[in-house]
């Protein structure tokens, strides 16, 4: 006979609730879950190790007589009406624990390597004018216009302001889902983005389950919290407003940086039928669609009304077309997006030189087999 195990109703519900998994589709692994819930069964050893897996918790955590507090380890910025977003969930936790876990070995990495200290960070603070700060990232991270007529398309220049700000010492990781787990999509409406801010291992998290058009403007927006010197957890919304001063700073200085509102004054043709000019743009500043109607409302040439009619239509548009690209890429081409290409790169140099072990490079990259390792490390020069 199987032995039960006493654990708290409130805990298993805490558990679910974390995981922000449907009850349905639990009940349908745990037919027993209303009984538990309940408190008028118990689930065995086995049910209850298979329950904590499901919802991504720690065994241990489940045998406590109430829930633990478990705050953010950053500021949360995200707001809704001006009020703070309620409890994080598991996916969220956990990634941001990934990310602090490769900042702790990166600055270690950077440390033993003498590597110098990022000298932009905490440069800016939120009196600074916004003009001259867009300008003075843009100048440092190389993206001003002229430099963007070398991208395709503004999807390659997302990649491209990726790569260029990885190049100027931050750590860039742009993921869907929680490390390397298919099954753990990353929720959009939760959050877009955060920073971590460190001297030596800053790091700029990037939600890759949102549309690759809200990307571009939460990667500038977080580009703006390094510099500002602030960590945070973000929504780097552009169809909304802000009442904190530093999301707002933050937000003014992304659109800038992506779109310089006097060229935007130049280029805007208000006799053109709207999306077609809204591609026209976007083509020209190398940005998407939704970040040049931003622009266009900010410089006057819409009303609020207005803007956010166009926003919501454009940005039904923009999902429409990206749905068309559902390739999921090359696991060698998408491993580094993920974990960020300068810290995989440097993760297995300090590997391949028996600095690092191998089993610890594989689980901070997110991977079980060694000699995966090897082939990424020849995927990125560096084996």
């Amino acid at each position: 006979m199987s032995v039960r195990v006493e654990v708290s109703s409130s805990m298993l519900t805490w558990a679910r609730e974390r995981a922000r998994i449907a009850y349905d589709d639990l009940l349908g692994r745990f037919p027993h879950l209303p009984e538990w819930e309940s408190g008028s069964l118990h689930p065995t050893l086995r049910q209850l190790e298979g329950y904590a897996r499901a919802t991504h918790v720690a065994f241990g955590l489940l045998l406590l007589s109430e829930p633990p507090d478990e705050p953010l380890p950053i500021p949360d910025f995200r707001t809704i009406a001006d009020s703070p977003i309620g409890r994080p969930s598991a996916d969220l936790l956990d990634t941001i624990y990934i990310c602090e876990e490769r900042q702790d070995w990166y600055r270690d990495f950077a440390r033993i390597n003498r590597e110098d200290r990022v000298p932009f960070v905490g440069m800016l603070s939120v009196a600074s004018p916004v003009e001259a700060a867009a300008e003075t990232i843009r100048s440092t991270v190389g993206f001003d216009l002229p430099s963007r007529a070398q991208f395709p398309s503004w999807t390659a220049a997302l990649s491209g302001l990726a790569d260029q700000v990885e190049e100027s010492g931050v750590l860039v990781m742009t993921n869907g889902i929680v490390g390397s787990n298919t099954h753990r999509r990353l929720d959009p409406q939760e959050f877009r983005g955060f920073s971590l801010v460190d001297d030596l291992a800053p790091i700029i998290f990037v939600n890759g389950a949102d549309t690759k058009a809200a990307q571009i403007f939460t990667l500038a927006h977080e580009v703006a919290h390094i510099w500002l010197g602030s960590s945070g957890l973000d929504d780097a919304v552009l169809d909304g407003a802000t009442g904190n001063e530093t999301e707002r700073w933050c937000n003014r200085v992304a659109a800038e940086l992506l779109v310089p509102l006097a060229a935007l004054r130049e280029a805007y043709n208000d006799r053109v039928v709207l999306t077609e000019e809204l591609d026209r743009l976007a083509r020209l500043f190398k940005v998407s669609t939704l970040v040049v109607l931003r622009r266009i409302h900010d410089a006057g040439r819409l009303s609020w009304d207005e803007f956010r009619h166009a926003y919501a239509e454009e940005l039904h548009r923009v999902q429409a077309l990206m749905e068309r690209d559902g390739s999921g890429g090359n696991f060698y081409n998408t491993t580094p997006i993920r974990a960020s290409k300068r810290f995989s790169r440097a993760l297995i140099s300090s590997t391949l030189e028996g600095q690092t072990l191998y089993r610890d490079a594989a689980r901070l990259l997110g991977f079980k087999s060694l000699s995966t390792l090897g082939k990424l490390g020849e995927h990125l020069g560096v084996a």
